[in-house]
């Protein structure tokens, strides 16, 4: 029985690619890959450096959180001290007026120290918190020197307030308690929060030049305003305000400088009113003196007055 002749099977043809089939296009990383001026190998080398970098200091923070480069910093801060980086000298230098034995106290704690276990900044910032010293220089000279330089601050002014008396610098800051008597020829500033208000005080005297050579205290009256005390005696009382003030006081020294009011027999000045100034003359200690003096010290006040619109006697 003959077998039905199996039909070879046919060919296929080839299906060409689809109308519709799109062709894959690179992706924006290739992209940006070929715009980069470097190779593949490079690019790889350098994220395997990146990849290296961050296990690294992955491993640091582990370390460090074990607590294991404490020790190793331990055991490095005694092999410098046997090599002789030890603290051995410790110069301190710019004291005149800070309490030398605080200073010291503080410094020389740091002495046969191992030099990668002196911390700087702590001194420095030790060393700031006494009033005298505006800024401190800390430094290591290898092997075994510990250099120190006080920058001080230099006393402005004496604060007096319910009895007490401290040295303040040009800012205000506390130096020292004194007593009274102590502060030379240092103005001295009255009341409460004085101290406070110094910069204010010092930016208005120089609002006027030629008194504040005179000036020798001020006191700050009702936490609002200023009384000027001069070196011949006066008293000069300023109105509230900066402007108001700094205004006032131009306007004092005018008058003084056309009619010399400082240094002759008044004792007091008003400014605090805008449109008048008032002054109180100096009682006198002879009553026939007084009378003899009145009529030609009313005739020149009354000069004054009239010359300065509204100079008041």
């Amino acid at each position: 029985m003959a077998g039905a002749a199996r039909k070879a099977p046919a060919k296929r043809k080839a299906k060409g690619p689809s109308p519709r089939q799109r062709v894959p296009q690179a992706s924006w990383v290739d992209m940006l890959m070929r715009m980069l001026p470097f190779s593949e190998r490079e690019l790889q080398r350098v994220f395997t450096w990146v990849i290296l970098a961050a296990l690294t200091l992955l491993a640091f923070v582990a370390a460090q959180y074990a607590g294991l480069t404490a020790v190793a910093y331990q055991q490095y801060a005694a092999l410098a001290a046997k090599a002789g980086f030890q603290v051995k000298s410790v110069p301190v230098t710019g004291m005149e007026r800070v309490d030398q034995l605080k200073v010291y106290q503080l410094v020389l704690a740091e002495k046969d120290r191992a030099m990668p276990l002196v911390d700087i900044e702590k001194i420095r910032a030790d060393l700031l918190q006494y009033g005298w010293i505006k800024d401190a220089r800390v430094s290591r000279q290898l092997p075994h020197t510990l250099a120190i330089e006080i920058i001080e601050r230099k006393p402005a002014a004496i604060w007096q307030r319910n009895g007490k008396y401290s040295l303040i610098d040009a800012n205000g800051i506390v130096l020292a308690n004194v007593r009274a008597g102590e502060g030379g020829d240092l103005p001295t500033l009255n009341g409460n929060d004085a101290n406070a208000h110094i910069v204010a005080l010092n930016a208005l005297l120089d609002n006027a030049s030629a008194l504040k050579s005179q000036v020798s205290g001020a006191s700050w009256i009702g936490n609002r305003r200023w009384d000027l005390q001069f070196q011949s005696g006066e008293t000069l009382a300023l109105p509230e305000g900066d402007a108001e003030a700094a205004k006032a006081l131009l306007n004092f020294a005018r008058l003084d400088g056309v009619h010399r009011l400082l240094g002759r027999d008044l004792i007091h000045f008003d400014l605090r009113d805008p449109n008048r100034a008032y002054f109180r003359k100096a009682p006198k200690a002879e009553a026939v003196k007084v009378e003899s003096n009145e009529n030609a010290e009313n005739t020149e006040n009354k000069e004054i007055t009239s010359k300065n619109n509204g100079l008041t006697a």
